[in-house]
């Protein structure tokens, strides 16, 4: 039985606050094509059946809080959940810069169309890596990956630290940083490939400058960048989801 409804509910809702902000804007469920409503029962399902784990930590504060203090506390924890959701969100975004990088390499500049993530323009080459990407975070559980670090980000930052702008920012900034990294190492076999075709075009065309070299180029450009991608992708894939522990863990 309930001894205290009250508190029993602020406590659901002060830890909703911080697991239920980080789904909201979580790779995946934040998507376009998911309905808000599924992702608030989500939320509010992986709350529930974290409660009676965080309850020693959650509840004690709930009861010495007074109305000002919750107002307080309701914000600082949707901060902490919005900035867990947007590292992983970051994560996964960041590879529309990396699909951006190999189109451009290989000279794969198409008209944008409809992208399978997002209610956005988005080329076919892009849209088919990022969609690979978060399926294959999809696969290997990286959700439970984020629910744990919502568990220990209790001991780092318990209930009532506030998160200042300048944490935050300094936060998102490093893992901007470590992505841009990261997604430069995934398309770097395509800016290589990109320097010595170029490279090797510009020679010809200057041995042969009545050729339109250029021209003539382009479809031996995309057939060989193509096939490029088809040799690397498993190895890009791979890697993508290596990172994804260090980042998301670090922070």
């Amino acid at each position: 039985m309930i001894t205290d409804p009250q508190g029993s509910v602020l406590a659901l809702f002060l830890l909703f606050c911080r697991i239920g902000s980080c789904f909201m804007t979580l790779p995946g469920l934040s998507s376009a094509r998911v309905s808000p409503t599924v992702r608030l029962f989500v939320s509010l399902a992986v709350t529930l059946s974290m409660l009676p784990l965080m309850w020693d930590t959650v509840y004690p504060r709930v009861t010495s809080a007074d109305p000002g203090a919750m107002v307080v506390l309701i914000f600082s924890e949707s901060l902490i959940g919005i900035m867990f959701g947007l590292i992983a969100r970051l994560y996964v975004v960041g590879l529309q810069f990396a699909g951006a990088i190999i189109g451009s390499s290989m000279q794969m500049t198409m008209p944008g169309g409809v992208d399978i993530l997002e209610d956005t323009s988005e080329s076919a080459l892009t849209s088919f890596i990022t969609f690979s990407g978060l399926m294959v975070l999809l696969l290997l559980d990286f959700h439970q990956v984020v629910i744990k670090a919502l568990v220990d980000s209790y001991d780092a930052m318990p209930l009532g630290h506030f998160v200042t702008g300048q944490k935050l920012l300094i936060t998102l900034t490093d893992t901007l940083s470590q992505i841009f990294m990261v997604m430069l190492r995934l398309a770097s076999p395509f800016v290589i490939f990109s320097i010595m075709f170029n490279f090797a075009v510009g020679l010809v065309s200057k041995l042969a400058p009545a050729i339109p070299i250029y021209f003539i180029a382009t479809p031996f450009s995309l057939m060989a960048g193509i096939f490029l991608m088809y040799l690397a992708v498993a190895a890009m894939l791979r890697l993508y989801a290596d990172g994804f522990g260090p980042i998301f863990i670090g922070h």
